[in-house]
């Protein structure tokens, strides 16, 4: 028997984690206790040393000191602000009138409401919600198809896992030992190619079935000019005007933003540029807005004015979120501090900051850091006795005969992600999957800022997927059970039921497959916009340092290899000057047996 267990002792720990997650424990607990149980029984078998665990507490606490988890609740309370403010109300409203005339306008409008409440909330449950609550109800008294409406919502509302400023990414880029600003930039263009993508599968709708997706009549339409225009016109001469801006800054953005941080090659990384330009027209516009408001000039239309005063400050924090962060300025976590504080000051020009609402905010955000730190220390106690058992070479070989190379890894892990999403919570696949699967993928040459975007975008099916799709149980708490008297139309509305909100979800959820897919075979879309770190030999860099060359320098390595055995494997990488190594990590190696 005790043979059997230390031969297959990394499988029996899988499902004894496995069991304790059937049996209804949180995962936090359901982790820590699988670690303990298994690091003594390990004990007890003589696989590890009694001092196992004698540095979990230096563990622990180095997770605590963790200044890139700390943008977490930085986010989340910048998020949940705006929400609570009413910022998704007003940009429902505002954003449904522009679009609301044309067929799918509504649907479309849900869709850019959906992504901008995903880059200021971060938090699908916010977004689905209140979208769930506001357009549903408008889009069901128009005539809107059911599985369109539900299913524009729901996926609408993931798209917080991957459009930046996300939590997912944050905990990627730790779990991953990567920057968070990268994981940001890598991310950018596929979020606003899967919008499109959103957007596009709306169109065609609307062109192949257009009763399914119907325009807002014209009693519908609030926002009008005297003259009985709808005021269209002006926001499109505006928006030229402020793309004008855009396009003229980002001529010069190299020349005046390159000797500010002092950075000495010439040109600027390209999500840098978009991100800056984007806020200079933000700004452009605001500012004409609020001068034509001032001074009664009436060069803007009441849609105009009201777009740019609902739409402009929220995208202003963003941009300016992000790009602090993108240019270095700032860390994520003191760019989410800034957004913090923003979206604060927003709710109080607003005049919608209660006590009550900042007592919610500051509840929701303790609660969710405190999950997420439960479940890191949890996934700390388990990786102890997973380590020390030497799990990662197990998984190791569980991909040496995989066909494929570096394709037929990342199509295995995103379908193990795919169908680990229908069960469990994003978190905790980022949290017990990643850690296991990083080094492998490491090791196959794969860049980890590509895998975690690709799994980012994957986490977000997890949503949308039954029997547990997070998003689908979000909308159904919110929408009609019951028929329904409409108060505008007096119309009786038949409810909304659970099936229909479960077929909605399955094109979204192929169109988001669809763009896992387009990472992977293109992994320029998120490479390219990462600054590439420019790489020098060991005589470049005493040149630049102006030193000179120890001609003896590196030889005692060469002669060393030389001297090594044929079929032996090279040793590891010496530690760079001044790095210091783990010395949790350091203990558990010297803990395993015949060491």
């Amino acid at each position: 028997m005790s043979e059997f267990l230390i031969n297959n002792f990394v499988p029996i720990l899988f499902a004894g984690l496995l069991v304790f997650l059937l049996c209804g424990i949180p995962v936090a607990f359901g982790l820590a206790a699988t670690g303990l149980l298994f690091g003594f029984i390990g004990m007890e078998l003589g696989l590890f040393g009694a001092n196992l665990f004698q540095a979990l507490p230096l563990r622990v606490m180095g997770i605590m000191q963790n200044e890139t988890l700390l943008a977490i609740p930085f986010f989340t309370l910048m998020g949940i602000i705006l929400e609570r403010s009413g910022m998704a109300e007003d940009l429902l409203e505002t954003v449904g009138q522009v679009f609301g005339p044309v067929r799918g306008g509504l649907a479309i409008a849900v869709i850019l409401v959906g992504a901008l409440l995903a880059a200021t909330t971060g938090v699908v449950a916010a977004a689905v919600i209140s979208m769930g609550l506001i357009s549903l109800p408008i889009m069901l008294r128009y005539g809107y198809n059911r599985t369109i409406a539900t299913g524009a919502i729901t996926a609408s509302g993931t798209l917080a896992q991957a459009v930046p400023p996300s939590l997912v990414l944050i905990v990627m880029a730790d779990q991953l030992g990567r920057s968070v600003g990268d994981m940001y930039a890598g991310a950018l263009r596929p979020a606003m190619m899967l919008i499109g993508l959103y957007i596009l599968f709306v169109i065609l709708v609307a062109i192949f079935r257009p009763k399914w997706v119907p325009a807002l009549p014209a009693e519908a339409r609030i926002y009008r000019e005297d003259t009985g225009r709808s005021g269209h016109l002006s926001l499109i001469v505006l928006l030229l005007v402020c793309s004008v801006a855009a396009v003229a800054w980002a001529q010069v953005h190299a020349s005046i933003i390159n000797p500010l941080v002092g950075r000495p090659f010439e040109g600027a990384p390209k999500d840098e540029v978009v991100i800056l330009s984007m806020t200079i027209a933000s700004l452009l516009a605001f500012t004409l807005a609020l001068l034509n408001k001032l001074f009664g000039l009436h060069l803007l239309s009441k849609l105009a004015q009201q777009v740019t005063f609902v739409l402009i400050p929220p995208l202003v924090l963003i941009f300016l979120v992000l790009g602090t962060i993108f240019l270095g300025v700032a860390t994520p976590t003191e760019g989410g501090a800034m957004g913090a504080v923003g979206a604060l000051i927003m709710a109080v020009a607003r005049r919608r900051l209660s006590f009550p609402v900042l007592k919610q905010a500051l509840d929701a955000t303790a609660r969710l850091s405190v999950f997420v730190l439960f479940i890191l220390i949890g996934s700390t106690v388990f990786s102890f006795t997973f380590n020390a058992a030497d799990g990662h070479i197990w998984v190791e070989h569980l991909f040496d005969k995989l066909p494929g190379g570096q394709l037929g890894f990342l199509i295995f892990v995103n379908v193990l992600v795919f169908i680990l999403g229908m069960f469990i919570d994003f978190f905790e696949i980022a949290f017990i999957v990643i850690p296991i699967l990083a080094p492998v993928a490491d090791k196959m040459g794969i860049d980890l800022i590509w895998f975690g975007v690709i799994i980012a975008m994957n986490l977000q099916t997890s949503f949308l997927t039954p029997p547990f799709g997070f998003a689908l149980f979000y909308l159904r708490s919110v929408a009609p059970k019951a028929d329904y008297l409409d108060r505008i139309t007096n119309k009786l509305i038949p409810a909304v039921r659970t099936p229909q909100i479960y077929k909605g979800s399955i094109a979204f959820i192929i169109i988001q497959l669809i763009m896992v897919a387009i990472i992977i075979a293109f992994p320029q879309l998120v490479t390219g916009g990462i600054t590439q770190q420019e790489k020098l030999s060991a005589d470049e860099v005493m040149q630049r340092l102006q030193m000179p060359m120890d001609p003896d320098f590196g030889a005692d390595t060469e002669e060393e290899e030389q001297e090594a055995p044929e079929g032996a494997e090279p040793s590891a990488e010496p530690a760079s000057v001044g790095e210091e190594e783990d010395p949790a990590k350091a203990l558990e190696r010297a803990l395993q047996p015949g060491r």
